[in-house]
């Protein structure tokens, strides 16, 4: 097992079967991590060995805790052989740190798909990433030395006479050089035609073997040898696309300083630090766990996490990420899950899981894939059969022309031209905050023509701010920030550092006592301060009752505050202030002194700096948008008139949203975007669900089919964008690889080709669609119209 062709294989043998959860392969390694119960073991095993696959186990009831029956097994060598290597003949799998790792113990109790127990052969240790360095350089070697050998054998056939020393001199060297590269290949394609699979091996023993039985025995060596070469380059490029994303995990350093009983600081391995252990990090370095920050103060580059370029903020209680750089200051933080539970980690396992789920037009080839090599044989067969009588060809032409028709079966590129590409865009993604569940999610994105927007959270912050004061006067803001930083209540809180931030840096701290404060639920609080009665609040509770005059007709509208006999001037501000503010649906609270108003604030979840860009980016697309949100119609106007929706849908419950995103979806392809437990419905009924992963619920984050990590509501244009290249790029590969074919196909019945190029056509064409598919993984310009500092 060591290409995508054999995992696809896999993957429909195992997937459908009961029980069978998460399938994690590691192609390098030979290593495949199922997540089963322990009843469905002889069952995998079974399977497998029936399809071919010799199965060694490595671990079959030591699983991680949260997959109590995930089972690893090793597959040294396989019936697909799309690379003709094998693995030296040892079983051996290692684990690269999936997010889920299954130990490396053996079960000798496992049960063999017959009831006898399996022993794996003491030999079946974890193979490290130099041992499959030294086994991947040793094949390298031995196919550049049969391609020496194989072009030996042309040499000896074109520049020696027709003589029979010569001749088995020359067959000699021609069977070294098939020996050399191809016995892995005749291995796996004898084990495929015995269980009645026409793959890649299985045609190209024929088409060697035939080859060489009719005289062309240097074009049949110079074949196996291209063809293992080729073979080993498309593996190389195909592990760079699986791998890519798992790449990420090793941005988290392998240890972490941590403190001990006795005070004393001392590194040790991160996957033994345990939760609610306090590590240090320096400037400059990458912080190894997740956890919150309780001593120090800096600046986080979370780019490898979230993609935003900028740097953000971090002090005391502020969330911290595996495989971000502590910038500044030297951070202390107490680590608040396992190395193997990070957001790291978890964004792999995310990915991961979405490369098992096929894109529709992956399931489409692998259909079109079974029919056509089938097909192509049986053309051969024909050809061979029927040319000398048909077709006036000798036999040996007839059988050569047959040959050649073989090779030209194999499926490889076709099977190929989808799934490398998606891995890459899923893979480009992941790297730019934006975590994909599916290869059929990304590729829907491009058909989206409509998207809905949650308000709070996902437009705008979700956390209440201070955005307007109505009165210039210091002594009355330092009351107002004295009464409201004795307050838990989020606007209170908002009010109070709000007032703070006004003043700077340079902001003394609250130092007015306070005498007799008292919270009212509901309504605000108040305190004595100089002797006064001081009340910050709602309207109507800070004045007296006749100061507030409410309409019949609109109970929720609030009237401006009441003439102060010695406000003078400033009167008039509050009130005009006071109408704008209500008008654009911002919170308002009074403070009020013995019953007079002495001051205006407002509050309001503001506006992320990045959704009118978003908006407006969407619109580009061709893409409109709604809001759908359960606050207030004024609020919510005022949001969509700053970003620039023009469909507004306020005051809606969660079963409101659900109906409104389903009638838009019946219009037109529509996706959810959303943070809270009230999209939940909605985000399960879109087309798509966008979830806010940087502040969303966990029912939110489970509903929705994208997560957006650092919260940037840009990323939706970017999916579009990205799902509409990944379409590009795959009918690119798809057209790539039946073109090819076609012409060596046409090229074949005419007489015009020879198995060589048949290789070179089949191989060449496997190596183009890899490499379109891996421009996905390049920089920036995977997604068009994002750069490195564009993100939040």
């Amino acid at each position: 097992m060591d290409c995508m062709v054999e995992e696809g294989q896999i993957r429909r043998l195992l997937q459908p079967l009961p029980g069978i959860g998460r399938l994690r392969f590691d192609l390098p390694a030979r290593r495949l991590d199922v997540d089963a119960p322990a009843s469905a073991h002889a069952t995998i095993l079974s399977v497998l060995t029936g399809a071919g696959f010799q199965v060694q186990v490595l671990d079959a009831g030591h699983a991680p805790t949260d997959h109590p029956g995930a089972a690893a097994s090793a597959l040294p060598s396989s019936g697909c052989g799309c690379h003709g290597h094998d693995d030296d003949g040892h079983g051996h799998g290692h684990d690269h740190g999936h997010a889920h790792p299954a130990h490396a113990h053996h079960d000798h109790d496992a049960a063999h798909p017959h009831g006898e127990a399996v022993a794996p052969a003491p030999a079946t240790l974890p193979l490290d990433a130099a041992a499959i360095a030294r086994r991947d350089r040793r094949a390298w070697q031995q196919a550049l030395a049969a391609l020496v050998i194989a072009a030996g054998a042309e040499l000896l056939h074109l520049l020696t006479p027709e003589t029979l020393p010569w001749r088995a001199a020359g067959m000699a060297v021609a069977a070294l050089a098939i020996g050399l590269s191809g016995l892995a290949v005749f291995a796996k394609g004898l084990r495929a035609l015995r269980h009645g699979r026409l793959d890649i091996s299985a045609l190209m023993s024929v088409a060697v073997t035939g080859a060489f039985l009719i005289g062309q025995w240097p074009e049949a060596a110079m074949v196996m040898a291209l063809y293992t070469l080729a073979e080993l380059i498309e593996a190389r490029s195909v592990t760079r696309a699986r791998q890519a994303i798992q790449g990420l995990l090793d941005l988290a350093p392998p240890q972490a300083e941590v403190r001990q009983a006795d005070g004393r600081w001392q590194t040790q391995p991160a996957a033994s630090v345990a939760r609610g252990a306090r590590v240090r990090v320096r400037p400059g370095e990458r912080l190894a766990l997740d956890g919150r920050v309780v001593a120090g103060r800096s600046a986080v580059d979370q780019s490898p996490v979230t993609g935003e370029s900028i740097p953000v903020d971090k002090t005391v209680g502020d969330e911290v990420w595996a495989g971000t750089i502590n910038q500044q200051g030297t951070l202390e933080f107490e680590v608040g899950c396992a190395a193997d539970e990070t957001v790291l980690a978890r964004i792999v396992q995310v990915v991961e899981d979405a490369q098992s789920r096929q894109a529709p037009i992956q399931r489409f080839i692998d259909r079109f894939a079974a029919r056509y090599t089938p097909a192509v044989f049986v053309l051969a067969l024909g050809v061979a059969l029927g040319g000398p009588l048909l077709a006036g060809l000798s036999p040996l032409q007839a059988v050569y022309k047959a040959l050649v028709l073989l090779v030209i079966a194999c499926p490889c590129a076709l099977v190929l031209s989808t799934p490398v590409t998606v891995v890459s865009a899923l893979a480009a993604a992941a790297r730019r905050g934006i975590l994909v569940k599916g290869g059929e999610f990304l590729e829907q994105a491009r058909h989206l023509r409509c998207v809905a927007l949650d308000k709070t959270g996902t437009l705008t912050t979700g956390r209440p701010q201070l955005v307007g004061v109505a009165t210039d006067a210091a002594p009355v803001l330092a009351i107002a920030r004295a009464l409201a930083a004795r307050s838990d209540h989020p606007v209170s809180r908002a009010i109070a550092q709000g007032l703070a931030a006004r003043g700077g840096a340079t902001a003394p701290p609250v130092d007015i006592e306070v005498e007799d404060f008292r919270a009212e639920p509901g309504r605000g609080v108040e305190g004595r301060v100089g002797g006064r009665l001081w009340r910050l609040g709602q309207l109507g509770w800070g004045t007296p009752q006749a100061a507030v005059e409410v309409e019949e007709q609109q109970p929720h509208t609030q009237a401006p505050p009441a003439a102060d006999p010695a406000g003078g001037p400033q009167e008039a501000i509050w009130v005009e202030r006071y109408r704008t503010w209500q008008a654009e649906g911002r919170s308002l609270t009074v403070l009020a002194a013995d019953g007079r108003v002495q001051a205006v604030l407002a509050v309001a979840d503001t506006v992320r700096p990045d959704s009118r860009q978003a908006v407006a980016e969407l619109a580009a697309l061709g893409i409109r948008t709604v809001m759908l949100t359960g606050d207030q119609a004024a609020s919510a106007q005022a949001v969509a008139r700053e970003v620039g929706i023009d469909d507004v849908r306020a005051g809606l419950m969660p079963q409101d949203k659900l109906q409104a995103v389903q009638a838009l979806q019946a219009r037109a392809p529509t996706a959810m975007v959303g943070d809270g437990i009230n999209d939940g419905p909605a985000l399960s009924a879109a087309a798509l669900g966008f979830g806010m992963a940087g502040g969303g619920t966990d029912l939110a984050m489970e509903a929705a089919d994208v997560l957006v990590m650092n919260d940037d509501l840009r990323q939706v244009a970017r999916t579009v964008r990205l799902s509409r290249r990944l379409h590009a790029v795959l009918w690119q590969n798809i057209a790539l690889a039946l073109g090819i074919k076609a012409v060596f196909l046409g090229l074949a019945l005419a007489d015009q080709a020879t198995m060589w190029m048949a290789v070179f056509a089949d191989m060449g064409a496997s190596l183009l669609v890899v490499a379109n598919g891996l421009r996905l993984l390049r920089g920036a310009d995977a997604v068009p119209g994002q750069s490195r500092g564009s993100a939040r």
